[in-house]
């Protein structure tokens, strides 16, 4: 009777060990590759791949057919129309495109823009982020803003959507969440916020 209570104690002692050690084992060997994975996505996302954006980039081509455009809407004086052009908002035809014959309409015009990407007027900053050029700009900006702005940029569908959010200040143009960094040039389709102001 001892003897049997002594050899089962051993055995329960033995199976506890046995699983305890493959346990530790296990473990052990999930941690150590964990590393290993993580340094491998690491390396995935530090390579140049690129992002599949629903991005449509147009070739800045106004001489393109087209019965109606849309446009930058809320601008009380000016207007920007998808092909670039910026006009008061009496030279805007019925089909939503600046009148290209009227003495204000101007294309890609980048007026009151600094050169780090940044104006004072909306419908500027759009007429120059439209411009062909800008394209790898934008292009480096959309694979740099896949974690933090994905949600905001994915929704945009071509390169005219893509400028109207883009020149839309945002919490980059602001400082402690209530001041502008720069009040004279807070619209910007460039990567960088804008420049501090001294004060």
């Amino acid at each position: 009777m001892v003897v049997r209570r002594l050899l089962r104690r051993r055995w329960v002692l033995g199976v506890v060990l046995g699983l305890s050690l493959l346990y530790f084992l296990t473990s052990t060997f999930k941690q150590e590759e964990r590393p290993v994975h993580d340094r491998t996505l690491l390396q995935a996302r530090e390579s140049d791949h690129h992002i599949p954006w629903r991005v449509k980039f147009n070739l800045g081509n106004s001489s393109r057919q087209i019965t109606q455009c849309r446009n930058s809407i809320q601008g009380k004086a000016l207007l920007t129309d998808e092909l670039g052009y910026v006009c008061e908002r009496k030279d805007l035809l019925v089909n939503g495109c600046c009148n290209v014959n009227s003495p204000s309409s101007r294309q890609y015009i980048c007026k009151s823009c600094l050169p780090n990407g940044c104006c004072s007027v909306y419908e500027y900053c759009v007429s120059c982020c439209l411009q062909p050029d800008k394209q790898p700009l934008l292009e480096r900006f959309l694979n740099r803003a896949a974690e933090g702005f994905q949600n905001l940029f994915t929704a945009v569908e071509d390169h005219f959507e893509l400028c109207l959010a883009k020149c839309r200040t945002s919490s980059q143009s602001v400082q402690h969440e209530n001041t502008y960094r720069n009040p004279q040039a807070k619209y910007c389709y460039g990567d960088s916020p804008p420049e501090l102001l001294p004060i």
